[in-house]
């Protein structure tokens, strides 16, 4: 297993809008796939969610990270992870970063999946919201990136 170089880390995180958030609730560990956008201007990422337990969770405790890999098979694939404070945002800073989030995520399906998602419904989980979305930062304090190929 050897490190990856900072480009090739910003690359994995750019072409990809799969990840593994992991967030801390009541004092334990807890982890699940979300929908991110890597906004590399402002060494952010971009998501949203609706009100519930993970929302509750990173507000009380800010400090999460987000695993993305590339996975060919056990002896080949490329991981990175990364740690930072959750920042709830709310206005039209919450607007002006959820239009990015929407732009940059159907941005790499284009490239990546060869497809061209209209809405966001096509590329989120979140199909029907109930209320208006919680969108948020994860502000990066540091990355840190794998490879394994045998």
């Amino acid at each position: 297993m050897e490190n990856l170089s900072n480009s090739e880390i910003i690359t994995l995180l750019k072409k990809n809008y799969l990840g593994h958030l992991a967030y801390i609730s009541n004092g334990r560990p807890s982890s699940l796939p979300i929908t991110y956008y890597f906004d590399e201007a402002n060494n952010a990422i971009i998501s949203y969610s609706s009100e519930g337990h993970k929302i509750d969770s990173m507000r009380e405790n800010g400090s999460v990270s987000l695993q993305v890999e590339e996975v060919k098979s056990n002896s080949n694939w490329l991981s990175v992870l990364v740690h930072g404070t959750f920042e709830e945002l709310s206005g039209s800073d919450a607007k002006s970063q959820l239009h990015q989030f929407t732009k940059g995520v159907k941005s790499v399906i284009t490239k990546k999946e060869h497809s061209h998602p209209e809405f966001i419904s096509e590329f989120s989980s979140k199909l029907y919201l109930k209320s208006v979305p919680i969108v948020y930062r994860i502000n990066i304090i540091e990355i840190t990136g794998k490879r394994k190929e045998t």
